[in-house]
């Protein structure tokens, strides 16, 4: 009889369906590591969430530095 070999519906074999899963899993990881740096940097430099006086507060804190510099 005829051997069979199983085959996937994408044609790789398994070994390469789990190399390119371990490279499509550390990508994905360092693209979110770096989004979420990207959103710490940006929430730094300016909240998107108000405090209670609004972005107010952001312009007396702009105005004071100016006046230090």
């Amino acid at each position: 009889m005829a051997e069979v070999k199983q085959e996937s519906l994408s044609g790789i074999t398994e070994g390469e369906a789990k190399e390119f899963h371990k490279i499509f899993t550390s990508s994905i990881l360092v693209f979110f590591g770096v989004a979420a740096f990207a959103h710490l940097l940006v929430w730094i430099w300016r909240p998107w969430v108000p405090g209670p006086n609004g972005y107010s507060a952001l312009e007396t804190l702009t105005q004071t530095l100016t006046y230090l510099s």
